[in-house]
């Protein structure tokens, strides 16, 4: 029962969807709907979506690569070594 982390790999501008982060779910579980926040900036987002392998999922486990759909942030806001987490549940910082 760990909290969430993703370290980020990637992201991604895809048109019509927003920006797209892009990790490898190292503890907890990402679901669409948390708030997520990522280190060191302190950003916080809704989680619209999350997919894997382009097939949309109600919730990404440890060892899973994601992406998830973001609202609100820019490309050049998050990038690759941020480290995302849940904003309601230990989130980490730096």
């Amino acid at each position: 029962d760990k909290s969430l982390r993703i370290p980020i790999q990637d992201v991604y501008k895809i048109g019509g969807i927003g920006t797209v982060p892009v990790g490898r779910v190292e503890t907890g579980i990402m679901r669409p709907g948390i708030t997520a926040q990522f280190a060191p900036s302190g950003i916080t987002a809704e989680v619209k979506s999350c997919e894997v392998h382009h097939e949309s999922l109600d919730e990404v486990g440890p060892g899973t690569n994601v992406g998830f759909n973001v609202k609100n942030v820019a490309l050049k806001d998050i990038r690759r070594g941020d480290i995302a987490s849940d904003a309601d549940d230990n989130p980490a910082n730096a």
